[in-house]
């Protein structure tokens, strides 16, 4: 007899756990949403979305609406939507307890702003992924002209080195090079404005101070980049202080372990006079 009634108790014990979830559970679904928390971490000084520009961006689409009640909040989906934004890397959307829900979001660090042959423009973020650009805000980076075949739609640099054929037709990789080079060393970032690339798949630099072109040339392994960058760092640090920065007009990085510096013409009368 008394192990029946042990045997009921339990029975009781939980079907009461289980209404009292279901009734919680109701209670939690029929909650008014709070406005999300956002959380947006950027490395950097260039944030390519803000929490208002993505909250305005979900109630767009759908995903937030006035008076929404926590049952109908998809989460899933909502981390789906962001996930596929060009500036994000990840995401992580959850509810909490009551009526409050987050999203903590890594946004893309841009390292080179490309324009194309095509007339396109865009960003290339560090690990070598396309970014869109932005009409609410503009990364300080070097530029990157000239005639570069990548597009906005064709993949970005992990594509690329992954794929043997697509080495000889696109050139994104070797921007990528170049860029994250610059972007990474104190002294080349303060000093390179602009990267061009020529019909021939050289690379010119255009640097911040003084008007000199230095010729890069290619720029297809990350060893090549590193040694003509080294080459032009002893230059500027031990030339460019005791000559100048107008005696050049143009620095050639191209030949081996040698600095090719082409003089300006006047230099010499200019100095005299």
């Amino acid at each position: 007899m008394k192990k029946w009634i042990r045997i009921g108790a339990w029975i009781l014990f939980s079907v009461g756990v289980v209404v009292v979830l279901f009734l919680a559970n109701q209670e939690q679904g029929n909650k008014i949403l709070e406005k999300p928390d956002i959380l947006i971490h950027v490395d950097g000084e260039n944030a390519f979305l803000t929490e208002d520009e993505l909250f305005a961006r979900l109630k767009f689409k759908g995903y937030i609406k006035e008076g929404q009640k926590h049952d109908k909040l998809d989460v899933a989906a909502i981390e789906s939507y962001i996930r596929k934004m060009s500036e994000v890397r990840d995401v992580r959307v959850f509810s909490g307890i009551g009526n409050t829900w987050t999203i903590d979001i890594n946004v893309r660090k841009p390292i080179a702003r490309i324009f194309n042959k095509f007339g396109e423009s865009y960003y290339l973020d560090e690990e070598g992924v396309i970014v869109n650009v932005s009409p609410v805000h503009t990364a300080r980076v070097v530029v990157v002209t000239g005639f570069i075949p990548d597009r906005l739609n064709s993949g970005g640099v992990p594509e690329i080195i992954n794929n043997d054929s697509l080495i000889t037709i696109r050139k994104l990789d070797d921007v990528y090079r170049i860029s994250n080079y610059v972007c990474k060393d104190p002294l080349m970032q303060s000093l390179i404005g602009q990267i061009h690339m020529k019909k021939n798949g050289d690379f010119v630099l255009v640097p911040l101070v003084g008007d000199q072109k230095i010729i890069f040339g290619t720029a297809r392994t990350d060893e090549e980049v590193r040694e003509k960058f080294e080459k032009l760092k002893i230059f500027y640090e031990e030339a460019i202080p005791y000559e100048g920065w107008d005696k050049y007009e143009e620095i050639d990085l191209k030949y081996g372990d040698q600095i090719v510096g082409k003089k300006r013409k006047g230099y010499k009368e200019e100095i005299e006079n």
